[in-house]
């Protein structure tokens, strides 16, 4: 074990004080909650809950259900099959994770609204009673239910297909030796070996699906999201909004036991003596063709359809040609906000780490397991109990600044958008968190015992040895946490400064007013810089068949 340094000690300082923050937010929330609020917990008691928990339960439901069928059934044709177009889907497959799920709801809620297109087109074959009838209703919770799930399901996909390619021939071989078909396979050997991966995916989407807000208000669905949102400032009851949370906390606590539980009592799936893959079977004619249908068809209408429209609209009314210049300073919020986010984060996640690198302990044990829990928090959830903490601090400044008989700085963190920082460092500190962990996993500790043994400290270390191996895994990071921070929307919402707007809330406006399509072109550029870290992705996706 490394003896305490000076830069050990920086390392392991940094680490205690990001467990705390991350910690801050829930303590703040369950502080909160505490507060008598009986008029108001009546009501929401009587009238809010049970509609919510209700709503919430069916959309969870709904969309997990969706997101596994679609991603399992797909990873599984991709992943052992081979046939026509197979190449091109490998990489479209993920592409539906460019677009945020609000976006596709303000993008198929005008599609489908009366005189929208889909209903102008139908008119010119059919009358327009009979179009009225025929056209779904995606205000509802079965539309927000398909909505979400066509632009979620990657989640379950991208999971999925890791535990599919890589699983061995010979469990394959033996169901079929004892007469087993293609369909018997997959839903005796193939399906349950992958449930470690599904329940990995599914709770990912479980968990987006509960940070949403933007898409289940749009839509007429009433979430615990929606239900804090409004009691908070509807209602202007934050001890309300924050025992609503508390509720939400202990579903997103219990959406985390059953991802433990689906994982329990994972084996191998590959064999000592028969490591080789499974091979892809030939798929041709109307197989080929059907399997490559169904693969097209959730990549279509959750990526391609929103894409075309979002691009129409965008030449269509001259967005680009009459450029506003107050896209050009939502944008540039944006980037500014997610660059500083990203750069913390990153900061944060390294230290963190190599803390527990240079010396484990219970206790960097402890705050590396704690930085890694904040993408489990709702942003609205987060914004709330970060709410006190933030105005606490700027108190204590304005309060020191003047007792040294200084001018009051007013609200500094509130308004200068250092909250919005703070909430998107917490939520996403889990991306490079994990992603510096597993590359620290993969650099040999002799590279360390070597370099010490040559005379060199832990930050001649650092510099020379872990942070060149570990370029790869911290540009992941980098690009994952800025594009996921330029489309967080609750939090941003909520403690963004007075009179300032980001693309993801400007977007909000625009669809709050019922004019989502003057918006198209900031959900353009979302999507577009989302189509790069996306595709990304999926580069070392496609691992070569095994022999057949």
């Amino acid at each position: 074990m490394n003896r305490a340094t000076p830069t050990g000690r920086v390392a392991a300082a940094v680490a205690a004080a990001t467990a705390i923050l991350v910690a801050a937010p829930v303590i703040s929330i369950v502080a909160l909650a505490m507060r008598p609020a009986p008029d108001v917990w009546r009501d929401l008691l009587a009238y809010v809950l049970p509609r919510a928990m209700i709503d919430t339960a069916l959309l969870l439901g709904g969309v997990g259900a969706l997101a596994l069928s679609v991603g399992a059934g797909t990873a599984w044709l991709i992943s052992l099959h081979d046939f026509r177009g197979r190449a091109m889907l490998v990489w479209l497959m993920p592409l539906p994770l460019a677009i945020p799920t609000y976006l596709a709801a303000y993008v198929y809620a005008d599609l489908f609204e009366p005189l929208g297109l889909v209903h102008r087109t139908l008119a010119i074959w059919f009358p327009l009673h009979d179009v009225v009838g025929v056209l779904p209703n995606l205000r509802s919770m079965p539309g927000a239910i398909v909505v979400m799930g066509l632009v979620l399901y990657p989640y379950v996909y991208l999971s999925a297909r890791t535990m599919f390619q890589f699983q061995s021939a010979e469990f394959a071989e033996a169901a079929r030796t004892l007469g087993a078909r293609r369909w018997t396979v997959f839903w005796r050997v193939s399906l349950p070996m992958a449930r470690p991966a599904l329940a990995v995916g599914v709770a990912l989407v479980s968990l987006e699906t509960l940070n949403d807000i933007g898409a289940s208000e749009y839509l007429g669905v009433r979430t615990l999201t929606v239900s804090i949102f409004t009691t908070w400032l509807n209602r202007g009851s934050l001890a309300g909004a924050a025992q609503l949370s508390c509720f939400m906390l202990a579903i997103v606590a219990g959406l985390i036991a059953i991802e433990r539980y689906g994982r329990r009592n994972t084996t191998a799936e590959f064999s000592a003596e028969s490591p080789r893959l499974t091979p892809r079977t030939r798929l041709s004619g109307i197989r080929g063709a059907a399997a490559f249908a169904a693969c097209l068809l959730p990549v279509l209408l959750g990526f391609i359809v929103p894409l075309l429209y979002l691009l129409q609209q965008s030449f269509g009314r001259g967005l680009l040609e009459n450029f506003d210049i107050a896209l050009g300073r939502d944008a540039f919020n944006s980037i500014a906000f997610a660059t500083l986010a990203t750069l913390t984060a990153l900061g944060l996640g390294f230290a963190t780490i190599l803390a527990w690198r240079w010396r484990p302990n219970a206790v960097r044990f402890i705050a590396m397991n704690i930085s890694q829990t904040g993408y489990a928090l709702p942003g609205l959830v987060l914004a709330l109990g970060l709410l006190t903490p933030v105005l606490a601090i700027d108190n204590g400044l304005n309060a020191v600044a003047g007792w040294l008989g200084r001018s009051l700085p007013g609200l500094i963190l509130v308004g200068s958008g250092a909250a919005v920082v703070i909430a998107y460092v917490i939520r996403f500190l889990a991306v490079p968190t994990g992603m510096i962990k597993a590359g620290f996993e993969r650099i040999p500790r002799d590279y360390d015992d070597s370099a010490r043994a040559a005379g060199a400290g832990q930050a001649t270390t650092m510099r020379l040895i872990h942070l060149p191996l570990l370029r790869p895994a911290m540009l992941g990071a980098v690009i994952i946490v800025f594009v996921d921070c330029l489309k967080e929307l609750p939090a941003t919402l909520l403690l963004r400064p007075l009179n300032v707007d980001t693309l993801a809330t400007s977007i909000y406006q625009f669809a709050s007013r019922g004019s989502f399509e003057d918006g198209a072109l900031a959900a353009l550029l979302i999507v577009a810089a989302s189509i790069g870290p996306v595709a990304w992705l999926t580069r070392f996706s496609d691992m070569p068949s095994g022999p057949a």
